[in-house]
């Protein structure tokens, strides 16, 4: 092995742990990653920053975009109210809002068709009385799968196609993901839609309201002079009263020592961790209570919930520092978080992707304030700008998919799509460049360049040489079938298009050494990046659903193990039928 092949191989393991503990920005670790690699000879100057011109790339952005639009085309909205109108079965719910988040992956990115119907799943649950857990995780898995099906659905399907295109001077069709997506869809679909109810019954949680029970979250109260936990000790608070404390503070200074010793006093301020119900319940007998909001008699105050998105510029920062809501008078009252500790005062909490924030403030200052922020309400606000009531976008964008699918290249169909917004005044490209999720776009431009040194060091070709010494890789479905497991083995832990930049050049020299095709074990690769059902952290749409509808990790595994099962024999099954 030469120098320039292991310290490639060095680099992309530091790179893929990173890129897993998720402690540093994605966008940071690449670019560190993108420098190094020129540090150490592996690619020259004027390719560092070549992936920011990649057709896949531009193609991403042009998509992200359009999705900007179609998100204000409140389209969905009014078939949720026609069909809460129609009384359906649970069954139909969680169905028919999983198939419709599928449908729309088929064509915009994963995120983005995730984010569009989880306020209209949501709103129906809501109307029905369905629990949130056994709509939210559906939905997530659904968006995923809906990916697998067209050349936009993921850019790891992107990537793929342009590695394709490089070896052999075609890149895959439109819709030639279909032939092994969209049976896996379907079928992953069905499974999640029958077995999410016996995962998650009625029983466990309170129905989808606009603050479920099953929900944790923390929060910092007042004690009144009434309240029955003046004279208990930190200690009893959680048999007693379903609360753990975090904190005690006393005249804004910590009540140190053994909770057994820590007696909670009036005027105190607690820190504390419990489900919602419990603090509204705790708040109705006056135990706890929170600071009066000065906006709090006023017609137009309200409560909302919002996820902090994986774009939002609320990532890593702390609660006293947001500017965004202090300026507009809105107050962030409780946050179900990810992280499992916490540390300081509820001021000094540090928000993640996925977090969920309660506001209280004027509706259309909270509306204002989310939209700045990049987060997405859990419930209807007043809109800070007209929604959308036309079919216009959809029928310009439908426009564009068939351009694709009839031989157009993606990134030129889609850039007329966008011209087309803009001179009719849906889009304004200033300030929707601003709203892009730059983290994502910027990893994946500077890893690029990193995983065609994979190929250019000849890294792939001594991975799939030490592979050879142990799976028959002569054999095509044998080497599919590895490359498929790899692919798997990794999206749960790192993001579907580093997945496929890493894995597209190992692919490929396997194809070569065994002397086929390349075209189905680049399809195996797109199609195992993006069956990342077992963590809540591979994908950004598990982590948003694990904060949204309250889940454990174990809740992951209990729920993607059978689906991950099920979706590796039937590609396998598939890309055997279709494509060797």
């Amino acid at each position: 092995m030469t120098f320039e092949q292991a310290s490639l191989l060095i680099l992309l393991l530091a790179m893929l742990v990173l890129f897993s503990f998720d402690r540093i920005r994605i966008e940071l670790v690449s670019i560190a990653g993108l420098l190094a690699g020129y540090a150490l000879g592996l690619y020259p100057a004027d390719q560092i920053f070549s992936g920011f011109a990649s057709p896949v790339v531009i193609t991403v952005v042009e998509i992200l975009l359009i999705v900007q639009v179609l998100a204000r085309a409140r389209v969905f909205d009014r078939l949720a109210a026609r069909f809460a109108a129609a009384r359906p079965s649970d069954f139909t719910v969680i169905s028919g809002a999983s198939s419709l988040a599928g449908f729309i992956s088929i064509f915009m990115n994963n995120i983005g068709a995730f984010a569009i119907t989880l306020p209209v799943a949501l709103r129906l649950g809501t109307a029905l009385t369905i629990p949130r857990r056994q709509l939210v995780m559906p939905l997530s898995f659904a968006a995923l799968l809906g990916g697998l099906v067209s050349l936009i659905g993921t850019p790891a399907n992107l990537l793929v196609s342009d590695a394709l295109a490089k070896a052999s001077g075609a890149g895959f069709r439109f819709f030639d993901f279909a032939y092994v997506g969209l049976p896996v869809a379907i079928a992953g679909i069905l499974l999640i839609t029958f077995r999410v109810r016996r995962l998650f019954p009625e029983s466990d949680e309170a129905p989808a309201t606009i603050s479920p029970g099953a929900r944790r979250i923390v929060v910092e109260r007042r004690i009144p002079d009434v309240s029955p936990l003046i004279g208990v000790r930190l200690s009893d608070c959680p048999t007693r009263f379903g609360i753990k404390p975090h904190a005690l503070i006393r005249g804004d200074k910590f009540v140190f020592g053994p909770l057994e010793q820590s007696i909670i006093a009036s005027g105190d301020m607690l820190l504390a961790e419990g489900a919602d119900a419990v603090f509204a319940g705790l708040a109705a007998m006056q135990a706890l209570m929170a600071d009066a909001h000065p906006h709090g008699l006023q017609p137009d105050f309200t409560r909302v919930e919002a996820v902090v998105m994986p774009e939002s510029t609320l990532v890593g920062s702390r609660i006293r520092s947001l500017e965004v809501f202090q300026s507009r008078s809105v107050a962030i009252t409780a946050l179900s978080m990810r992280a499992p500790r916490i540390e300081g005062r509820f001021l000094d909490l540090q928000l993640s992707i996925g977090d969920i924030l309660t506001l209280e403030g004027p509706r259309t200052a909270i509306a204002e304030a989310l939209e700045e922020s990049e987060c997405l309400p859990l419930a209807q606000t007043a809109p800070a700008e007209p929604a959308l009531l036309s079919w216009r976008p959809f029928a310009l964008f439908a426009c564009g998919v068939a351009a694709s699918a009839a031989g157009l290249h993606p990134d030129i169909a889609f850039a007329g799509v966008v011209l087309v917004l803009a001179v009719l005044n849906h889009l304004n490209i200033r300030q929707a460049m601003g709203d892009l999720n730059w983290p994502i776009i910027i990893m994946l431009a500077a890893m690029i360049p990193i995983g065609q040194a994979v190929a250019g060091t000849g890294a792939a070709e001594a991975i799939a040489g030490w592979l050879s010494l142990v799976v028959p890789i002569g054999h095509p479905l044998s080497g599919i079938a590895v490359i498929l497991f790899l692919a798997m083995a990794l999206t749960p832990f790192v993001n579907n298009a580093t997945v496929a930049i890493v894995l597209a050049p190992i692919a490929l020299e396997f194809a070569r050494t065994g002397r086929h095709a390349p075209d189905a074990y680049l399809i195996a690769v797109a199609v195992g990046a993006s069956l990342d059902f077992l963590t809540p952290f591979g994908h950004h749409n598990n982590t948003l659903a694990m904060g949204i509808g309250g889940y454990r990790f174990s809740d992951f595994l209990r729920a993607g193990w059978p689906l991950a099962v099920l979706s590796y024999c039937l590609a396998l099954f598939l890309l055997a039928l279709f494509w060797l």
